[in-house]
C-alpha cells in the first residue's frame, strides 16, 4: 500500500468537509495501513491565504490534522532543489512543493489538481 500526501485543499475537506470527497479518497484515509502526510507548504500556504483574507479556516485546524493522526512533511532543501527542477507544468509553487515531496517519498498524491497529472506523479483523485 502507498502511503499519501494530502493535496492543500484535501487537507480541509478531510478535516472539516468530509463529504467534498471521493468515495476512494474517504477509504484511503480510513485505512489503518497507509500513513497520511500532510505537507509543510500546505500549511503555509492555508495560512497565507488565510492571512490575506482568500479562505477562512476553521478554528483549530492545525490541531485538528495533528489529532487525527495525519504527519507532517517537513520542507527540506532536496525537496526545494526537486520542485525548482520541476517542468513548468504548474505554476503554483505550493503545488509543485507537493509534487517534488510525493516523488521524493513515494507517496500518492490526493489531489483534484488537473495539472498535478502531468508530472510523474502518483496521483489519487481526490
Amino acid at each position: 500500500m502507498t502511503d499519501v500526501l494530502l493535496d492543500s485543499h484535501v487537507l480541509l475537506w478531510a478535516l472539516a468537509d468530509p463529504a467534498r470527497l471521493s468515495a476512494a479518497t474517504i477509504d484511503v484515509l480510513s485505512d489503518p495501513g497507509r500513513t497520511i502526510y500532510y505537507s509543510a507548504a500546505s500549511v503555509w500556504e492555508l495560512e497565507l491565504n488565510a492571512s490575506l483574507g482568500k479562505l477562512e479556516l476553521p478554528a483549530g485546524w492545525l490541531e485538528a490534522a495533528v489529532a487525527t493522526g495525519f504527519r507532517e512533511l517537513p520542507i527540506t532543501g532536496q525537496h526545494a532543489r526537486d520542485c525548482a527542477r520541476l517542468p513548468p507544468h504548474h505554476r503554483d509553487p505550493f503545488d509543485r512543493m507537493l509534487v517534488a515531496q510525493a516523488r521524493a517519498h513515494q507517496l500518492q498524491l490526493a489531489t483534484r489538481d488537473t495539472l498535478i497529472g502531468a508530472y510523474d506523479v502518483n496521483v489519487l483523485a481526490a
